[in-house]
């Protein structure tokens, strides 16, 4: 085997689909589509107890225990539950890496990365003649203080340039080329790492992500999706949809565009046999980071770095603490430049608190939090990643369980007794390098 060839840990979206509809029929889980959580008035609680929910379409769910396994952290919050938005101060938790990272320019998506600065004015170097799209003339704020901004989403795609299976890229119906002309002076100025986040999976297709200082993050655009309402998240996801749609179609299309760089992504296209319900486009944005809860105990840096133990492990992350750009703003010199993208080595992996996916105590004692977790922004850049969220999904549905056979709050589970099924069911709860 070549040494360094990628690890197939990888798969086209259709086929995973796929293997959770079959799971699910296998399993008979009965599952309701498009109910949404009433979040004004849906929640009834019996004292610190959710005793039931309901959803727009009138249903009503009643149960002994409840996992809020959504993005956005909608139930734990129409729940009472403590949680925050945004970044915390440096001093909030005593964390190197928190809170607003002026001058701080980690992998390569930020202006930096290109060989000379550019102007965020309309005419180059002239503030009068006003700021190009996309781009803050508010204030950064001051390094290492807390805000209420959050990392860009963005749609993560599935790409193909087999001609049997490509569709060109569409032009939104919103579409405006003005919005790209920073996208314009940075190919201008040799940038040329359009492609390098076409990452390959099987059958000749991309995992597409973000990659650069303009590209499929959004930034800035999302700062009141997670508290918004239904209606205002779809707005926002559109603007998203625009955003991104319009980006492909400028780059394969603009005459302006380098020919180098237009020639190479018109060969490019959505894939035809994927997303095939949503025009070949994903059906989730992508939620980086929402809601978080406060809960009863608080994943930071510290736990992630190994600088302290952390107590009543349920399971492990190990991805760096990777958070993408916040904002895109004018420095003092009068050039554009993006803000908060972070990328820290945890060192190894690390543990994860029982505590970090249940509320304080008396807030909510049958819910559990295993996706909206309680933790400090720069230490959910790492945990949020989708396999520790499976990870702890399984300790949650298994501390529920254990609540409702031992009529206990979840928070009064005893940890050991937890420990002890979660290691029989095959869970990983610590790790020990080998000894070299």
């Amino acid at each position: 085997m070549d040494a360094n060839a990628r690890t197939m840990m990888i798969f086209e979206p259709h086929v995973a689909e796929q293997v959770y509809e079959a799971w699910v029929k296998e399993l008979k889980i009965p599952i309701y589509r498009d109910a949404w959580l009433d979040r004004a008035k849906g929640v009834r609680k019996d004292g610190n107890r959710i005793a039931s929910i309901r959803t727009l379409d009138g249903r009503t769910f009643s149960a002994k225990a409840f996992i809020d396994a959504t993005y956005e952290g909608d139930l734990m919050a129409a729940a009472g539950v403590d949680y925050h938005v945004g970044r915390e101060a440096k001093a909030t938790y005593n964390e190197e890496w928190a809170g607003i990272q002026i001058g701080i320019l980690h992998h390569r998506h930020h202006f930096g990365a290109v060989n000379t600065p550019i102007s965020p004015y309309k005419t180059p170097g002239d503030p009068s003649s006003g700021v190009l799209p996309r781009i803050s003339t508010g204030s950064p704020g001051a390094y290492g203080d807390a805000d209420r901004r959050i990392q860009a989403y963005c749609f993560r795609t599935c790409l193909t340039r087999v001609p049997q299976n490509r569709v060109a890229f569409p032009k939104p119906q919103n579409y405006d080329p003005a919005q790209y002309e920073l996208l314009l002076r940075v190919f201008n100025a040799g940038w040329r790492e359009t492609f390098d986040k076409f990452d390959p999976i099987p059958n000749g297709k991309t995992d597409t992500n973000n990659h650069g200082p303009f590209s499929s993050d959004n930034i800035g655009y999302n700062y009141d999706y997670p508290e918004a309402s239904y209606e205002r998240r779809k707005q926002i996801v559109q603007e998203h949809i625009d955003y991104q749609q319009g980006l492909l179609y400028f780059i394969a299309n603009d005459p302006r565009v380098p020919d180098d760089v237009r020639t190479a992504m018109a060969q490019w296209g959505l894939a035809k046999d994927e997303f095939t319900t949503t025009g070949n486009w994903p059906h989730q944005i992508y939620v980086r980071e929402a809601r978080r809860m406060v809960g009863r105990y608080v994943m930071t840096e510290n736990e992630l770095l190994k600088r302290r133990p952390t107590p009543e492990s349920v399971g492990m992350g190990s991805y760096g603490m990777d958070s993408h750009n916040v904002q895109r703003y004018i420095t003092p010199e009068g050039y554009v430049q993006n803000e908060g993208d972070i990328g820290v080595s945890t060192k190894g992996p690390y543990q994860i608190s029982y505590g970090a996916i249940v509320p304080k105590p008396g807030q909510a004692v049958n819910l559990l939090v295993p996706v909206a977790v309680s933790s400090s922004h720069i230490a959910y850049g790492s945990i949020r990643m989708e396999p520790v969220f499976m990870i702890l999904g399984q300790s949650a549905a298994t501390a529920a369980s254990m609540a409702i056979d031992g009529k206990l709050a979840v928070q009064d589970v005893p940890y050991e007794k937890l420990r002890a099924r979660l290691l029989a069911d095959g869970q990983v709860l610590e790790f020990k390098a080998p000894a070299k």
